[in-house]
């Protein structure tokens, strides 16, 4: 595999001198699948493996998008239909987003790269020790607006309208709003993303062909990319095809 470096080298050079800057995504949204896979395929190491393998790889990813001036990133880590899998993923997985939150307090990178970091899904589902770091997190880097980095979790995109309607259905009994004020304005300000621009561009890795749920209301507009790499294994060059992507589509609104 090393002997090919020098391959993807030259090709991701190849792809970069024809990415236009001015029509690089603002948003990315990515579905990071593939970690159980990948930690099966290396001859059934831990599970929990794979998952460090992926946040690793998130770590470059934000590394690359800093680079190519992609100001947001939002990273499917943990859906509430995750909460099904086995006590030792789950616990092991807990442990993993608690150390990793906490660490962005710390983080020389994410502080000089000025990366506001944001946690987004029903939190309220997660550990305590859990929610502790995410505040951490997000209140130590609070006062940055250069960059923002969400991480999904305890995310279902249907929840997330769902808990948005009872917000609004809430506001309207309680005599604060009229059922006429309703319109996509105020269903947006009460999402798990209140705030944010809607992602232009969605990537899947693993070469799966759906969205499992992920930012339903929000990916309305968004292209979509699908990319047969599993998520421990994407390779820099894998990104820049899905940047090449996007800037060869003509994007539409509507049919």
């Amino acid at each position: 595999m090393s002997s090919l470096k020098p391959v993807y080298k030259l090709y991701e050079w190849y792809i970069s001198r024809n990415l236009k800057e001015e029509n690089m995504p603002k948003h990315v949204a990515i579905i990071m699948d593939g970690n159980r896979r990948y930690s099966k395929i290396q001859g059934n190491v831990p599970v929990i493996d794979g998952h460090k393998r992926g946040v690793s790889t998130l770590e470059k990813v934000l590394d690359w998008c800093v680079d190519l001036g992609i100001e947001i990133v939002t990273a499917y880590a943990f859906s509430t239909e995750n909460f099904n899998r086995s006590d030792k993923e789950v616990k092991g997985l807990m442990k993993l987003f608690q150390e990793n939150f906490e660490g962005i307090a710390s983080n020389k990178k994410i502080h000089k790269n000025e990366v506001r970091v944001k946690a987004v899904g029903n939190l309220e589902l997660l550990p305590e020790n859990v929610r502790q770091a995410i505040k951490l997190a997000e209140d130590s880097t609070a006062s940055y607006n250069k960059r923002q980095v969400n991480i999904a979790i305890g995310y279902d995109g249907r929840l997330e309208i769902i808990d948005a309607t009872k917000k609004i259905a809430r506001d309207v009994k309680d005599g604060k709003i009229n059922p006429e004020d309703i319109d996509e304005d105020l269903i947006n300000k009460n999402l798990y993303t209140a705030g944010l621009e809607d992602p232009n561009l969605i990537i899947r890795t693993s070469g799966e062909e759906r969205l499992s749920g992920f930012l339903l209301w929000q990916s309305s507009y968004s292209e979509l990319y699908f990319c047969d790499s599993l998520w421990p294994e994407l390779r820099k060059v894998d990104f820049l095809r899905a940047l090449r992507s996007y800037q060869q589509r003509e994007r539409r609104y509507g049919i």
